[in-house]
Order: structure tokens, then sequence, then C-alpha cells
């Protein structure tokens, strides 16, 4: 059972195969708020040697499998515009003769759903796909969608990370290189734009924040903007410091997040529902709010364990926390970068 979110691994527990792990969820938690909370469950642990689960499967396979049933929903926005949600993060999609343009590819085990939704949008082959970050919940399915004709662009730091070995201690998991196929082929450093469908694709690179290789996509005719998980809607956001990630960091992509959008402008943010620039404001305040409480506690010479007592995310906690990510591990997340 878990207590306050959070239990310790053990030397013991380490050493197991992340494979032969059984699973061991919170009997609370039901199968259809676990699919559901998909987009979150990349969220579920913070930094060695706590994680959510003590026991059980590790977080990273726990999500890879549950993708299998994970239902795909098509959202029009505007245009030829289109988002997918739930295999990981949110998928856009762009349609014309130019072939499908795609922000993120989700989970290699939501291969079929992925497919069949894609059918439904358009019969246009896949022929771009844009990686947002190098996280494995928005880079799994690289490597079948290049298969099936997609020329693949990332930030440079996202082909280093899937290029290399890469440990998350957040997940307690290391990354083997991706295969050929899955490592984009092209990159950028800050800014890049594309012209295809009739469209115009601005991509920006953040600065570290989620990670240190996170770039927003802005379709301007349409007016709509992905900006991958510098943005948790109605979530406390994962901060990946294995890889680049901070609490400062993600404070400054959502403020300019918020200078980049208008209250026209559709956003997707990398997990959450669809949303605009009311709710992408709300989420800004929350963060400034909690990392000014926590960093005041820390400049005070206040312990990680009293700025937890402290219940510095009480106020947010019913709106923001989730079974994955709870107040105190948020708490947690802050307190490393503040």
């Amino acid at each position: 059972m878990l207590r306050q979110g959070v239990q310790i691994i053990t030397k013991k527990e380490k050493r197991m195969s992340q494979k032969s792990q059984p699973v061991n969820h919170s009997p609370s938690l039901s199968r259809r708020h676990f699919i559901a909370s998909a987009g979150v469950l990349t969220a579920a642990a913070w930094l060695s040697p706590r994680r959510l689960f003590a026991e059980g499967e590790n977080i990273v396979l726990a999500a890879r499998k549950r993708a299998e049933t994970a239902a795909i929903i098509v959202q029009p926005l505007r245009g030829d515009v289109k988002a997918l949600i739930g295999s990981g993060g949110n998928i856009a999609v762009l349609t014309g003769p130019d072939g499908k343009f795609i922000v993120d590819s989700g989970y290699a085990t939501s291969r079929t759903k992925i497919t069949d939704a894609l059918a439904r949008v358009s019969p246009d082959p896949i022929k771009h796909l844009v990686n947002t970050h190098w996280h494995f919940d928005h880079c799994d399915g690289n490597e079948w969608m290049h298969s099936d004709g997609a020329t693949i662009l990332a930030h440079e730091n996202t082909r280093k990370h899937l290029s290399t070995t890469t440990r998350v201690e957040g997940w307690d998991f290391t990354f083997s290189p991706s295969p050929a196929g899955a490592i984009p082929t092209e990159v950028f450093d800050t800014e890049k734009t594309l012209h295809l469908n009739s469209t115009t694709i601005e991509l920006s690179y953040y600065g570290p924040s989620h990670t240190d290789g996170d770039i927003s996509a802005y379709f301007v005719e349409a007016d709509v903007f992905h900006c991958g998980d510098t943005w948790w809607n109605g979530h406390y956001p994962f901060i990946d410091y294995s890889t680049g990630g901070n609490i400062k960091g993600m404070i400054k992509a959502a403020e300019t997040n918020l200078a980049r959008v208008t209250d026209k402008t559709i956003i997707i943010p990398g997990h959450g529902k669809i949303g605009e620039k009311p709710e992408l404001s709300e989420y800004r305040d929350m963060l400034v709010a909690i990392h000014d409480r926590i960093a005041a506690l820390k400049k005070e010479g206040k312990s990680l364990e009293e700025a937890i007592a402290a219940k510095v995310t009480a106020a947010y906690d019913n709106k923001w926390a989730t079974s994955f990510l709870t107040g105190d591990i948020f708490t947690k997340l802050v307190y490393a970068g503040a």
C-alpha cells in the first residue's frame, strides 16, 4: 500500500531485474483510472532512492505495457491540424499533399491503435515527424514511423540522448541507445521554420526546462501551438533533472509560451486536455507560487523534510496532484532546483 505517495527502495530491491519485478499497483487505483492517467505515468517517481512504487514493475516498463490497451482519441482542432490523445504525450497531426506531418510518436506499443487513428484522420502517408524532446512516451514510436516513411527532426540534444545510453534517476531506468531508425536524422539548435501542406510550422528551442532538448511547434495559419512537456494541463509536471531539466527552466518556458500565444490560440500540452491561454496562465502561476515558497524555505535553511512538512502545495493539490505525482513528490522536484 502506498504511504504518502513514496516508499524506500532497498539495495536488494534495486538489484532486482527490471523485467522480472512483479506488478504491485495501489489497490485503490482502478485499471480505468490507470489507463486514463497514462499521460502522467511518467511522473510516478522522483530522484533516487525514493520511488512511488517501492515494489513492482519499473514505471517505464509498466507504461509501455499499459499503452497496449489505451484508447486513442482523435480530436479535430483547427484547419488540417488534429490531435491524437491517449498514447503517452499528446500527438499533433497536420495532413495534406506533402504527407502527414506529426509531432511526437507516442509509445511503440500503441502502434496498432495509432495507425488506426491516423488512417481515420486521412489516407495521406506519414512523411515528417518532429520530437518535442527525447522521453520515451514521446519518441517510442519513432522507429516504426520512420519505417513507414517519416523523416525525423528534433533538437540536437534529443538526438544526443536517443543515440547514447541515458539514465533517468527519477524513473530508476537506464535507456539503451535507440535503434538507428528511431534517431532523428535532422537537428537544429535554436529555431527552424518549415513549409508543408500550405502551412508554416515554426519550431523553437526553450533551453533547459523539462529536459535539455524541449521544443515547441507552432502551426501559424491554424494558430495551433504544441508546447510539449513544458505544459502539463491539470497535472504537476515531472522534471527530468537527469537530462538537464530544472524548475526555473520550466517557469521560464511557461512564460515563453504565454508570450507566444493569444486568447485565440489552441494549445496542445504534452499531457492533459487541449487548452487555451487562461489555463496555461494558471499553470504558470502555480509553478511560480510553489517555487517561490519553497525557495524561501530553502533560503531559511529548511531541509527537504521540513519543506515537505510545510505542505506548500496544499492549496493546489486538489487540482494538480495525481496518484502518480503527489504534492510531496512535486515539492521534492521543486526543492531540488529552487
